[in-house]
């Protein structure tokens, strides 16, 4: 397996983006290489808003969690909340829990 190298930035995005934000060029040049290139793209990745989250109806099959959950808690059924061993996992699963 090759190395694909994605093509450098835009130095005039770039630029424009760490001086609007006021932050260093190498961090401007991430956000640029993940298409975040504007002052408000910036501001929407870094102040997110659960207006811009995808519509969760839209995963295959949430109806169907979401009447088997509501059946179980109507039902003093147990739940089982899993998730993976990882900080974002360990995080969740202490979200959902509590």
């Amino acid at each position: 397996m090759r190395w694909k190298f994605k093509p450098e930035t835009n130095p005039q995005i770039t630029s424009k983006l760490a001086q609007e934000l006021g932050v260093d060029t190498t961090l401007a040049k991430l956000l640029v290489n993940r298409g975040i290139e504007t002052y408000e793209e910036a501001e929407s990745f870094f102040r997110p808003s659960l207006t811009n989250l995808h519509n969760p109806y839209l995963m295959k099959d949430m109806e169907l969690a979401v009447e088997r959950i509501e059946k179980a808690i109507l039902e003093g059924e147990n739940i089982l909340v899993y998730g993976d061993y990882d900080v974002d996992g360990t995080t969740s699963v202490s979200l959902l829990s509590s």
